[in-house]
């Protein structure tokens, strides 16, 4: 048989039986329309979620600030050093604080009233920091106002609590310019914050927060300890590298900086692993299709067996049956594969058109798609194929016609 034959035959055998023949297609339509979408909407999905993390969370950098050596050593940040990063090129807002060592809170009370039956101090951090606190946090004001430069300047006596701490001390309302003790020293109350907008700082909301004039003062918390800067989009990692010169020119390398990813590192990296993962289900999807073509092939095979004997004893040898029967298969897996690669495309438009997305799809996939599809076929047609060449004459004319 020549391969003209060869190939006649196999279009022809596709033809015979067309419900068969369509429902087998149906399966690789199904396993490739499978792999376009989830990897189409998987790049869309991806391109949205690095979109996301760049503009809420690509522009947050913290600078720790090395407590002093010595008892009087000068600071390592001046508390007038933050208003050097403000004036960056980028910078949105910059706030910076002192606290209470960790594991050393400070006893705090909302009523000068001492009940011996009852516990009322709470052991909570304090912070002395400068006015800028809820802009550099992306913290809102659930009630009353923060402290601004004129009772920094004052040195007054005030204290804004955040929202944990000032559900640990009862207070929810300032309306009636309530006190809170601190380690026995009275603050008034003057607002409450909301939840703070970036989960890297958690401290201010479970702290009392006071002018670090007044902190300094009746507390001794001492010099600088955080500086949280906020910075305009792709703005972060010139920061980084600018803000400890600012802060510290003397002495830049001491202070440490814990700054953002590079955002297209983190956008490769996130629609990598989207991709990676739905790759893999769109890879099973391939299979279950394999099997269903095998499935089908083989039953195909047992269903013409006759032929196949009629075919032999005419002086078909054993690879013209099996290069028949794999030729069969392969062009099935051709036609699944245009016709999935097509509704794959179209799947991918209609749920970006739904969910007000850019469409992101991969043109070589889907121009390959085919091959992929014609793949499936030929691997999943070896064993039936095999199978059939392996039937004897006398055998195969026994069979069912």
């Amino acid at each position: 048989m020549k391969a003209r034959d060869l190939i006649t035959e196999a279009v022809s055998g596709v033809g015979a039986r067309p419900a068969r023949t369509v429902l087998t297609i149906a399966g690789v339509v199904v396993g490739i329309g499978t792999l376009v979408t989830t990897l189409g909407v998987s790049a869309t999905a991806g391109n949205q979620i690095a979109g996301r993390f760049d503009a809420v969370t690509a522009t947050e950098i913290t600078v720790r600030v090395p407590v002093p050596t010595g008892r009087n050593a000068p600071p390592a940040v001046s508390w007038s050093a933050p208003d050097n990063v403000a004036r960056l090129n980028g910078v949105t807002a910059v706030a910076a604080w002192s606290r209470t060592p960790e594991g050393r809170d400070l006893p705090v009370r909302a009523n000068a009233v001492r009940d011996p039956t009852r516990i009322v101090d709470r052991l909570l951090p304090v912070l002395g920091s400068t006015d800028t606190v809820p802009a550099a946090t992306r913290s809102t004001l659930a009630a009353g106002r923060f402290f601004d430069a004129g009772h920094v300047c004052r040195r007054d006596r005030v204290a804004v609590l955040g929202p944990l701490a000032a559900e640990q001390l009862g207070l929810t309302r300032i309306d009636n310019q309530p006190a809170v003790f601190v380690d026995g020293k009275a603050y008034t109350v003057i607002g409450i914050l909301g939840p703070p907008g970036r989960p890297d700082q958690p401290v201010p909301a479970t702290a009392v927060i006071l002018p670090w004039t007044a902190a300094d003062d009746g507390l001794g918390l001492g010099p600088i300890s955080t500086v949280a800067i906020t910075t305009d989009l792709g703005g972060a990692q010139l920061i980084a590298r600018q803000a400890p010169v600012a802060l510290a020119p003397n002495d830049p390398s001491g202070l440490e900086v814990e700054a953002p990813p590079d955002p297209a590192t983190l956008r490769n990296g996130v629609a990598g692993d989207v991709s990676g993962l739905l790759l893999i289900l769109g890879l099973v999807s391939l299979i279950v299709a394999a099997l269903g073509i095998a499935n089908v092939t083989l039953v195909t095979v047992m269903e013409r067996t006759a032929e196949i004997g009629l075919r032999r004893a005419m002086g078909a040898r054993r690879h013209h049956i099996a290069v028949q029967f794999l030729l069969e298969s392969t062009v099935i897996g051709l036609l699944g594969g245009i016709v999935g690669a097509s509704a794959g495309i179209l799947a991918v438009v209609a749920i970006s058109v739904a969910q007000q997305w850019t469409p992101v799809v991969d043109g070589t996939l889907a121009a390959t798609s085919p091959l992929v599809g014609a793949l499936v076929g030929l691997v999943a047609g070896l064993y039936p194929a095999m199978r059939a060449a392996r039937m004897q004459p006398v055998d195969a004319l026994r069979g069912p016609a």
